[in-house]
């Protein structure tokens, strides 16, 4: 797919997304791995939960970048959190280890979109959310 670059604003050393890996209708799939000199690296080596939030926000940003180039946009849309809701850390993700997260979209209304995201590690899931995000057009 695109160079994730071109799809969130994010920039290094924030950037918590390697690649957007598939799209299929209102779902989305990225990929992360988490290296030593990751920004949510905790002093105990383990990708800290803001970190895991994070990520899961880039991986709706990368989707809804890759929609907005898909209708003709020439940069990537900036969106915001509005709210994280049942957010569960089940396992914080070691160095070394892939993250794949799944993101599927809700209904917008006024520009606020519900979405549910869910992180694993091989089939083992680490995190799981609801967010509201909020995407300026």
């Amino acid at each position: 797919m695109e160079d994730i670059q071109k799809l969130i604003p994010q920039r290094n050393p924030i950037i918590q997304v390697d690649e957007l890996t598939r799209v299929e209708g209102d779902s989305a799939e990225t990929r992360l791995l988490v290296k030593a000199d990751n920004y949510f690296i905790d002093e105990d080596q383990l990708f800290a939960e803001p970190g895991l939030i994070e990520h899961i926000a880039q991986s709706a940003s990368a989707f809804a970048g890759y929609q907005a180039l898909q209708q003709g946009a020439t940069t990537p849309p900036v969106g915001y959190i509005g709210e994280v809701k049942r957010f569960h850390c089940y396992r914080r993700p070691a160095i070394g280890e892939q993250l794949h997260t799944t993101i599927i979209m809700g209904a917008e209304v006024a520009g606020v979109t519900m979405l549910t995201g869910e992180t694993r590690v091989g089939e083992e899931v680490v995190a799981d959310t609801q967010m509201k995000i909020f995407v300026e057009q």
